[in-house]
């Protein structure tokens, strides 16, 4: 079983969360500048067991895309090129970033680390990733 990684792709930074193995819980795993994502992720997969990206579908309140789903849907098209062997699936990410510093104050994160922004990118895609586990558990 490999890990599952989810994307919350931004235009500067891009939060990246991973699963462990046996894909139970969701860990932050870094912020990447977005002009060096696909070389990460690439890197990464050649060293770590990957068999699902889940990447942030921007959507407004209406359920429109937002004007961010367009450099979204360009970037899947070049990760599938780089790595066609693993598939992606969309998830909402509405409210992700407003959960992200809801979660920092529960914390009791300082007020300068909550305004990290690299910080609030990664927290956003463990709870895009926690999401999409969440939504896939098997019931009994």
């Amino acid at each position: 079983m490999g890990r599952i990684m989810a994307i919350d792709y931004g235009r500067k930074r891009t939060g990246l969360a991973v699963t462990d193995i046996l894909q139970i819980i969701a860990n932050g795993l870094t912020t990447v500048p977005t002009n060096e994502l696909l070389k990460f992720i690439t890197e990464y997969t050649q060293k770590e067991a990957v068999e699902l990206f889940i990447i942030g579908a921007p959507k407004q309140m209406n359920n429109e895309p937002s004007e961010n789903m367009a450099r979204v849907v360009e970037f899947v098209g070049r990760l599938k090129k780089a790595i066609p062997t693993i598939p992606i699936q969309y998830v909402d990410e509405r409210f992700t970033s407003v959960l992200a510093h809801r979660t920092m104050l529960e914390a009791g994160l300082k007020k300068k680390k909550r305004q990290d922004k690299a910080l609030v990118d990664e927290i956003s895609a463990v709870i895009i990733l926690q999401s999409y586990l969440e939504s896939n558990k098997i019931q009994f």
